[in-house]
């Protein structure tokens, strides 16, 4: 063989030796399919050979992928259309699975998200939407992971992102906690007036046993109004405060008080 012919067969298998050198990443697997089958299952991570020509490969990405979910248009079991967006958590555990089992894991991923959150959603009514969330995620993740486990992919988590409800629903939901927290207000003030009502029973109590505690209220009562810059001060005096005096002067109280009535009469006969 002439020295052309030898430098060509060293280019040719150079070109083999090279087109033979596969390198993965460590987040990535490599699927090697030898004459249409599946060859010993995933490569890598690192370097490794194939059978150019009688070998393919193709790569799998072990990360975690995030999938948004894109808004669905969903009617809860209370017959009310909400606007749903979800972000979805998954990553392949079997890449052999993922590359034979289904065509396109990640797009199959998507449509199945899509339409477990528009089937879990759609049996549920409007406030469990808003308030048990937490629970909706976990079925959600249930039911994808079911159907995705047998491609070799595991959603380990699912979160529904936003809630769009309409315009005439949000001013009725707006009227709904007004008028609550207007039940909550005249709750509350009812149940402060009752207490003081308790605590004016227990004072009145107070008051009866001790009386001169009332003349001590009452001035402590006059000593506040006093602080104000008023022109003019009423002050009311109990009936309380007289009793001593009536007490001291009730004889002639009680004689003023029959010759008036005996006026009245002489004045009543000479009419």
């Amino acid at each position: 063989m002439t020295p052309i012919v030898w430098g060509v067969v060293a280019v040719v298998l150079v070109i083999l030796a090279a087109s033979s050198v596969r390198v993965v990443q460590e987040y990535e697997r490599a699927v090697i399919f030898r004459l249409g089958r599946v060859a010993s299952g995933a490569k890598g991570p690192g370097l490794f050979f194939i059978i150019p020509i009688i070998d393919r490969m193709r790569k799998v990405n072990l990360q975690i992928v995030t999938l948004d979910v894109p808004p669905q248009d969903v009617i809860t079991k209370d017959n009310v259309t909400v606007k749903v967006n979800a972000v979805v958590y998954f990553q392949v555990f079997e890449p052999v699975k993922a590359v034979v089992e289904i065509q396109n894991y990640y797009f199959a991923t998507s449509q199945i998200a899509q339409t477990t959150l528009r089937a879990v959603l759609c049996k549920v009514d409007l406030d469990q939407i808003l308030t048990e969330r937490d629970r909706l995620n976990q079925d959600i993740q249930r039911i994808i992971d079911a159907l995705t486990d047998p491609w070799g992919v595991k959603v380990s988590l699912v979160e529904i992102k936003d809630v769009d409800l309409p315009l005439e629903m949000q001013r009725a939901m707006a009227k709904a906690a007004e008028a609550e927290r207007e039940r909550r207000a005249k709750i509350i003030n009812a149940e402060g007036e009752y207490q003081a009502s308790e605590r004016l029973a227990q004072a009145a109590e107070v008051i009866a046993r001790h009386p001169i505690a009332y003349q001590l209220r009452f001035l402590q009562t006059i000593t506040d109004v006093s602080a104000e810059k008023n022109s003019t001060l009423v002050v009311p005096i109990p009936i309380e405060l007289l009793k001593p005096f009536q007490a001291a002067f009730g004889r002639d109280m009680s004689a003023f008080t029959a010759g008036s009535d005996e006026g009245a009469g002489d004045e009543g006969a000479r009419e």
